[in-house]
């Protein structure tokens, strides 16, 4: 631990400060500001020669900044003579565009993204819930993609929710709602299949599974306008459920979000600090938060022990 350095970008000065809390580390001094244009001025203050630094960021709004400032931290650690360099990217921005849907004439970012972080030299990242596991694929250096599920089964674990269903609010989510499954003794898999049964038709939201006069809990990586949630919400609502929770590792929060979530039949979402909540946010009664840095923390502290990483879940 004595040859290692946190640094942090402006993304979320708070988890960084978190997690240096946990590893009794002081984050290390560097200056990451703006020219007068723009463009992104990074300056580390310290001798990093040898060290094995970590570089704590989250991707998220202003995505393109936050991404910048990883790479030019990146950089401007190499050409010091650093023995290494990890990247710990709570949430990986661009992580949605992972494929061509259909052939369409798109990029795929999260690949474009990850050609980037190698490029700058970074030699590792850390990352929580990934929006698709396939995503690690996309790197040619050692890629940890962290499970908030741990967190949420402990929470509903302390919350004595009863016999509950945990519901997939969609198809490509069952993976991960299977997986708190596993640790929620009594629970049992429910999935929202949704589908437009002709166009200009309204979406159906069909309920796969028992739901009637159960607590259910939705399991989601992202939140992002909070349609798909909220709707799948009301689905389970009008098909007999009591309470309904859900958790969401990322809460990106954008457009009518918090007004369709303190509108909905949802009690309590529950989310992680991978992405700063806005004031309005923070003020709501429907939003929860669970503390990621221990998590963080502790995988930082496996890599520097090279101990087990996947042994945390």
């Amino acid at each position: 631990m004595n040859n290692t350095m946190l640094f942090c970008g402006n993304t979320n000065k708070l988890l960084a400060q978190s997690v240096a809390e946990h590893l009794k580390m002081p984050l290390a001094k560097a200056t990451i500001d703006r020219f007068k244009d723009g463009e992104v001025m990074v300056e580390i203050l310290e001798n990093v020669r040898g060290k094995d630094t970590f570089i704590i960021q989250s991707t998220c709004s202003p995505v393109n900044d936050s991404i910048m400032e990883i790479l030019m931290i990146a950089d401007a650690l190499k050409r010091a003579s650093v023995a290494s360099v990890t990247a710990v990217i709570p949430y990986f921005g661009y992580g949605r565009q992972d494929r061509r849907p259909r052939s369409a004439r798109v990029p795929i970012s999260a690949k474009l993204i990850a050609d980037l972080i190698m490029s700058s030299g970074i030699n590792r990242i850390i990352t929580v819930d990934l929006h698709a596991d396939q995503i690690q694929g996309f790197f040619n250096i050692p890629a940890d993609n962290i499970y908030f599920s741990r967190v949420i089964s402990d929470d509903i674990k302390e919350n004595q929710i009863g016999p509950c269903a945990i519901v997939s609010p969609d198809v490509g989510g069952v993976v991960r709602a299977r997986a708190v499954v596993k640790k929620i003794e009594g629970s049992h898999l429910v999935i929202v299949d949704k589908r437009r049964q002709a166009p200009n038709k309204t979406e159906v939201m069909n309920i796969i599974g028992d739901v009637d006069g159960l607590d259910c809990i939705l399991i989601d990586d992202i939140i992002d306008t909070a349609g798909t949630l909220t709707q799948a919400a009301k689905a389970l609502k009008a098909a007999g459920a009591r309470r309904i929770f859900a958790y969401c590792t990322h809460a990106v929060l954008s457009g009518p979000a918090l007004e369709r979530i303190e509108n909905s039949e949802i009690d309590l979402i529950t989310v992680s600090d991978s992405i700063p909540l806005q004031p309005k946010v923070k003020k709501s009664t429907k939003i929860k938060v669970l503390p990621l840095g221990f998590l963080l923390a502790e995988t930082i502290r496996r890599v520097i022990e090279n101990l087990s990483v996947s042994a945390l879940f």
